[in-house]
């Protein structure tokens, strides 16, 4: 069952054969050894992908939740030990390196796996079983179906070259932001949602200069003067060469809240979940 999960997650055997650490012939072998024992395929071969069968799609979950019950039948007995799949976005997941530092001293034997990914696919997920919590930046009320937990909440601000001409040094406003050269995120990103429903909010129309899918690259296009950017304060105090310029009012901001599904959590998941809450 680990098996054919790293295959369905990994998309084909020879990455899965590298998550597991064995040789390919030993996964498609057990993959192989396992359909002629259910009668069915589970998978689809071609020459450049492998995907599920429907008998396949019905086996993953169950797999998925026959492996949570071994952990939590070992954990019974001793260390806590297996995996935890943690879903999160460019930009929220640092928040976890305090969780994640006290996890890996109390309970060295849990390997963790970090997914970054839209929200959209995060929810997919969770919700299928792929994934056990995420860490995320939206309103609690999008996560309907699933047990959410705020952490924080940080205000937003714009990242400006130091002396930049385009601005003043006042605070700002959406609607002088609206006119500036705007270095944004792709559709899906927390901070482009956010910012997004600020200017709707203020009733402020903008347009985008530049859109990256990179924080550094963000603050690369803003270092060289070519436009100003919005983004948590914690993030943009990773550039102290940069000025972060606050807003007068109706400024975007974020939630960061860890999201689980409603079943038990492993045992892996559960001992994360007490260091990040």
């Amino acid at each position: 069952m680990e098996v054919v999960v790293a295959v369905a997650e990994e998309g084909g055997f020879t990455m899965a054969a590298r998550r597991l650490h064995v040789v390919q012939s030993a996964v498609s072998g057990t993959v192989r050894a396992l359909e002629r024992e259910l009668g069915t395929s589970l998978f689809d071969r071609t020459t450049h992908r492998v995907t599920l069968t429907p008998a396949g799609e019905a086996f993953v979950p169950a797999a998925r939740a026959a492996l949570r019950a071994a952990d939590q039948a070992r954990a019974t007995v001793g260390a806590v030990r297996g995996w935890v799949t943690v879903g999160t976005m460019q930009g929220v997941w640092a928040d976890l390196h305090e969780a994640l530092a006290g996890l890996r001293k109390e309970h060295p034997g849990v390997v963790v796996r970090l997914r970054q990914t839209s929200v959209a696919d995060i929810r997919q997920s969770l919700r299928e079983g792929a994934v056990d919590l995420a860490v995320v930046a939206l309103d609690r009320q999008q996560q309907r179906g699933l047990v959410t937990r705020l952490l924080s909440c940080e205000e937003m601000g714009l990242l400006t070259l130091t002396g930049s001409a385009l601005i003043g040094d006042d605070p700002v406003t959406l609607a002088e932001v609206a006119r500036l050269p705007l270095v944004d995120f792709p559709p899906g990103w927390a901070i482009r949602h956010s910012v997004d429903r600020a200017f709707r909010t203020a009733l402020v129309e903008r347009s985008t200069a530049f859109e990256v899918n990179d924080i550094l690259a963000a603050a690369e296009l803003v270092r060289h003067g070519l436009g100003v950017c919005i983004m948590p304060e914690s993030i943009a105090a990773r550039f102290p060469d940069l000025l972060m310029r606050r807003f007068a009012q109706h400024g975007p901001s974020w939630k960061i809240m860890v999201v689980r599904p409603r079943r038990v959590p492993s045992p892996a998941a559960a001992a994360l979940l007490r260091h990040i809450t």
